[in-house]
């Protein structure tokens, strides 16, 4: 590495906390099992396993659904919370502050006693659990929607995702900024960026970022739609001639951040460093609101290639967004190859992979779920293998981009240089991050 390349990472970000739970996988050790082993970590369902109101005798219906484990569980004394609270409170809530505990000890700080300010940037899928299990009747929503927010209000507060946030700041004593935000798929991955920018900016010397998406009940499937986004097999072929959707489930993320300079300084374990970011929107010059952007998408790789100050010859993996759609991903490989040309012509040089052919799409905890797969492949030197890839999607011209799908376990080798990640998440309405 050169003087030049040191002295830009002093101004970067380290990451030197994780925590996570995600289908198959209580914790990151696991996770990191479950893809280096190529497991798939979607559960199909029997009759008596789905929910009563499930849709089962349809034909479209696809019996699959990557579940979160023991999501119910918690221990509300461990927090300094009564029963009751703990009990109507979304389990969104509760996952994540959690796994922003467990981040803390991963670094090895107790937030409690951590005199410095640190910052929580984060996001939560629509909560279901309200109406799943604390709607007994029609009569009590109406009556909550009229005494709102003044009446039930430990319900509201419980259960509002504008809280997800502040009560992790509330519960751990955490003074930096703390706010919840939405961007729908790419959402913990803005949240890493949002964070990183609180870092350089000072107003924070700490931040958590990160997402969790949980809905109920957990123990069903979907209804299958053609041309739709949804898989109709229960299997994400990302990439794939196959490619036909993907499958929603659920899981939370969440990562300790610190300007590089301090971690050094502070003797911290730094599992990698954030050396570039981006964050844009497509705008209205594409098919339709909900449909993926060329341009868009490899403005903000561009954007945080400049930011980073490398060149993208230097990069070789990606953790794509890869929702194995026949729309998305062919998008999503002419935008990354449109980004990296303006450095490189090289062609096949760099490995691409997407951690949903494992646990399926994570809605707003995909992004960080994807940056913890990227963070984990680094410090293990290691590339892990991408699911149910055959045969090239035809609008897919792989061998003259500068990516090729890696399909199996192996040494991640960078002939003497610094192993660089990409990272992508794109949320549906236009929002798009890289790391």
């Amino acid at each position: 590495m050169s003087a030049g390349e040191s002295a830009r990472m002093v101004d970067g970000i380290a990451v030197i906390g994780m925590a996570g739970r995600f289908p198959g996988a209580r914790d990151i050790p696991q996770f990191w099992e479950n893809l280096k082993n190529g497991i798939e970590s979607i559960t199909g369902f029997d009759d008596e396993d789905l929910h009563e109101g499930a849709a089962k005798n349809s034909p479209n219906y696809v019996r699959a659904r990557p579940m979160l484990q023991d999501a119910e569980m918690f221990d509300p004394a461990f927090f300094g919370m009564y029963p009751k609270e703990a009990e109507v409170m979304d389990p969104q809530q509760r996952v994540f502050l959690e796994c922003c505990w467990q981040a803390f000890e991963d670094a090895g700080y107790d937030p409690l006693t951590y005199d410095g300010l640190a910052g929580v940037y984060a996001g939560c899928s629509t909560n279901t659990y309200f109406l799943e299990h604390l709607c007994p009747t029609r009569d009590f929503v109406q009556d909550y929607a009229a005494s709102y927010p003044v009446g039930n209000y430990q319900t509201m507060l419980g259960n509002n995702r504008d809280f997800l946030a502040t009560r992790v700041s509330y519960k751990l004593n955490l003074k930096g900024p703390s706010f919840t935000l939405q961007a729908g798929c790419a959402t913990s991955l803005v949240a890493i960026c949002q964070a990183c920018q609180g870092l350089l900016t000072y107003q924070a010397d700490m931040a958590l970022a990160g997402g969790v998406s949980i809905t109920f009940p957990q123990n069903r499937g979907y209804l299958y739609q053609s041309d739709g986004i949804v898989s109709p097999d229960g299997h994400c072929r990302a990439f794939d001639a196959k490619a036909q959707g993907t499958v929603f489930g659920a899981g939370a993320g969440a990562v300790l951040l610190k300007r590089f300079e301090d971690a050094v300084a502070d003797g911290d374990r730094v599992h990698a460093v954030i050396r570039g970011f981006g964050v844009n929107n497509d705008g209205s010059v594409k098919v339709g609101y909900t449909a993926p952007s060329v341009d868009g998408q490899a403005r903000v790789v561009a954007m945080a290639h400049a930011n980073a100050g490398v060149n993208p010859a230097s990069i070789t993996y990606v953790e794509a967004h890869g929702t194995g759609t026949s729309l998305g991903d062919p998008i999503e490989i002419a935008a990354l190859t449109q980004a990296f040309r303006a450095g490189t012509e090289a062609k096949q040089f760099c490995a691409i992979g997407t951690a949903k052919t494992n646990i399926g799409h994570l809605d707003v905890a995909s992004g960080v779920a994807g940056f913890i797969k990227a963070v984990l492949s680094l410090r293990h030197k290691k590339l892990v293998p991408t699911l149910h890839f055959k045969t090239p999607n035809p609008r897919i011209d792989f061998a003259n981009s500068p990516f090729y799908v890696n399909t199996e376990l192996r040494e991640w080798e960078t002939a003497g240089m610094p192993r660089r990640a990409g990272v992508s998440a794109f949320g549906i309405g236009g929002t798009n991050a890289h790391v």
